[in-house]
């Protein structure tokens, strides 16, 4: 098994959470996202989108970080389980997830805000901004989610780590990076903290990664 993936994209992040949580071994190869040698033949014949992660098992190639994850829980049924209970309730433990991965990740990653400078002219002080904007627009809504909840548990969804605390920890890494105010966001914070003191997120964390 052979992962494809850079230090800070948030969607390798994720996936080397998950790898970590079912105990699979696996090879890294870097993919320097910064230097573009995502956009190098080598790369774009593994993902036509040019991006990480790929991950590479039994001769296959697969990419989108939710998509390898689910595939990771159907493939290696007899190791953790990242999705859990009920259909609801793993239909809760997705919409958690696909907030961040869809409504934060897709409009703040790398090549959206080289864009945004290079392209559309914005200078440092409004990309922040824009940054900033789109995390708190979600944040708010998730700590307010687990504030709902009929009965509070440890981590997002449950007693234990499902796909969605695999989505939080690598956008927290990202806010916290960028110097976004978490202080209205305890419970956030709180599990973020939790996970971070389990060896398999502690492994994945982006300043051990090869390339960092």
């Amino acid at each position: 098994m052979i992962l494809y993936d850079y230090c800070r994209s948030s969607a390798a992040y994720r996936v080397r959470i998950a790898l970590n949580l079912k105990s699979l071994a696996y090879e890294q190869r870097a993919v320097n996202l910064v230097s573009g040698e995502h956009r190098e033949d080598a790369h774009v014949q593994r993902n036509e989108q040019a991006l990480v992660p790929v991950l590479e098992d039994n001769g296959m190639q697969l990419s989108q970080s939710l998509a390898i994850c689910e595939y990771l829980d159907e493939a290696y049924p007899e190791t953790y389980s990242l999705l859990l209970g009920t259909p609801l309730e793993r239909a809760n433990q997705r919409a958690f997830a696909l907030a961040v991965a869809c409504d934060i990740h897709p409009v703040n990653n790398l090549r959206v805000l080289q864009y945004l400078v290079g392209e559309m002219g914005v200078d440092a002080e409004k990309k922040m901004q824009w940054y900033h904007h789109w995390i708190h627009t979600t944040f708010r809504a998730l700590e307010a989610k687990l504030q709902k909840r009929k009965t509070p548990s440890a981590f997002c969804c449950a007693e234990q780590v499902t796909i969605a605390d695999i989505c939080l920890v690598p956008q927290v890494f990202n806010a916290n990076r960028f110097a976004v105010d978490m202080t209205n966001y305890p419970l956030i914070k709180a599990i973020n903290a939790r996970c971070l003191e389990m060896e398999a997120f502690a492994k994945a964390h982006p300043d051990l990664q090869p390339g960092a």
